[in-house]
């Protein structure tokens, strides 16, 4: 595996350490007064999910380790496994929902990004878009007088995920929810 100085450290980029994959999600080069510099870095593991604050030296190296990302489209669930299909081999895979992030907004024939060890071929983990249109199936109606600027309440999705919605959803509306933070963000109109 080849080697990277923290001078090319940048969002997204997988290293090993401690013989496992992670993730750097975060990081900072900090030049303080006195005494050398350093990067600050906040890592995810890949497998694991594990976060981590880790602090390196300046020009310090790590192993980089290389992942594919491949577009596949998610079919069906059958209990805790998800069966997907490639894009263009349409081959099909089945794939735990421990390897799955945010698999509570995963609704059917919805495009991800399944990423993979490019040296064995491993399903390190699935990605979901950041933003996913989603239908609310059940939630108490919203009043005419309600405005985007009150209160909110509870909404049922259809991929099965819960959401706090503002008072003027109804049953039956599209909503854009950020699927890493399980948020509202607007309603859809088609």
């Amino acid at each position: 595996m080849p080697k990277v100085s923290t001078s090319d450290f940048r969002n997204g980029l997988t290293i090993m350490l401690n013989g496992d994959i992670y993730s750097i999600t975060e990081f900072l080069h900090v030049k303080p007064g006195k005494g050398g510099a350093f990067v600050r870095t906040k890592l995810k593991g890949v497998v694991n999910g594990k976060v981590l604050d880790k602090t390196f030296r300046a020009g310090e190296s790590v192993e980089a380790v290389r992942v594919e990302r491949q577009n596949y489209q998610f079919l069906y669930r059958e209990g805790d496994i998800y069966h997907f299909m490639h894009k263009e081999t349409f081959e099909q895979i089945p794939i735990p929902v421990e390897k799955i992030e945010r698999a509570q907004f995963l609704k059917e024939n919805q495009d991800v990004q399944v990423v993979v060890h490019a040296e064995n071929e491993e399903i390190l983990f699935v990605e979901l878009p950041e933003q996913v249109v989603l239908e609310v199936i059940e939630t108490e109606p919203g009043l005419k007088g309600d405005t985007a600027q009150g209160g909110t309440k509870s909404a049922k999705l259809d991929s099965g995920a819960s959401i706090l919605v503002p008072l003027f959803i109804n049953q039956g509306d599209l909503v854009k929810v950020n699927s890493k933070e399980g948020t509202y963000l607007e309603r859809v109109k088609l």
